[in-house]
């Protein structure tokens, strides 16, 4: 038995949800889990395949990214994943995947504008892209400086209002207060970048959605006058 051991399994299973959802291919992508009260992280172990990632499996690490627990090394995005946490004082979990049309408009370095209500539910505007590394961040602590670019892409923006950013090039990388909202995120990315390339494809001149209706949908979901789901459901909405 180790002290770890609920972290660890928390960590395995949103690991293990994101091959299922189709968010994953081989062994590119991570989820981590964070115990804020303790101040450690359970994240993927680097190169392990998913089928093959058994909880025992999981690292943990302090916000130090000084390895606490695991026989293997953590993820290589690690220092990414402790950045955010110590940069965003309300999220308990991270993943980080290499899901297709998040990554084409990550690689395209477009943000993503709100075409529609899917996209209002989740989040008020648009889905934020990172811009280009100078070459002494590339040459650096790469992994860190991902994490620093992804918090000053995020000056001024609530990440509780936007939990997701897609790091130019690379991909995107979502949070949530709880490591299922994580997930879940981490599958509305992927939506939403795959709804607004269809989109495009149909009406290349497609504006964006009214304010009006963004304002509607985002606040019938979110904050003290949501109507969507069951009053005290704890559930996600």
């Amino acid at each position: 038995m180790s002290r770890f051991d609920a972290l660890k399994e928390a960590a395995w299973k949103c690991n293990m949800e994101l091959p299922a959802l189709g968010l994953v291919v081989h062994t590119f992508g991570n989820a981590s889990v964070f115990d804020r009260r303790e101040g450690f992280v359970a994240i993927k172990p680097s190169g392990v395949q998913y089928e093959e990632l058994s909880p025992d499996d999981i690292v943990v690490v302090d916000l130090q990214n000084t390895v606490v627990e695991g026989k293997y090394r953590p993820s290589s995005d690690t220092k990414t994943h402790t950045h955010l946490y110590r940069s965003f004082p309300d999220i308990e979990g991270i993943v980080h995947t290499h899901s297709t049309y998040a990554v084409a408009w990550a690689q395209a370095r477009r943000p993503v504008p709100v075409f529609g209500t899917t996209h209002a539910d989740m989040l008020p505007v648009e889905i934020p892209v990172t811009p280009p590394m100078t070459p002494d961040m590339i040459g650096g602590e790469y992994e860190e400086e991902t994490g620093r670019l992804i918090v000053r892409t995020m000056a001024g923006i609530s990440p509780a209002a936007v939990p997701m950013v897609l790091v130019g090039g690379h991909g995107p990388f979502v949070w949530g207060d709880t490591p299922k909202k994580a997930v879940y995120h981490a599958l509305m990315v992927e939506q939403i970048c795959r709804t607004a390339y269809l989109t495009l494809q149909i009406n290349p001149g497609a504006a964006g959605l009214e304010q009006g209706l963004i304002d509607k949908h985002f606040g019938r979901k979110h904050g003290p006058g949501s109507t969507y789901g069951q009053p005290g459901d704890p559930e996600l909405r």
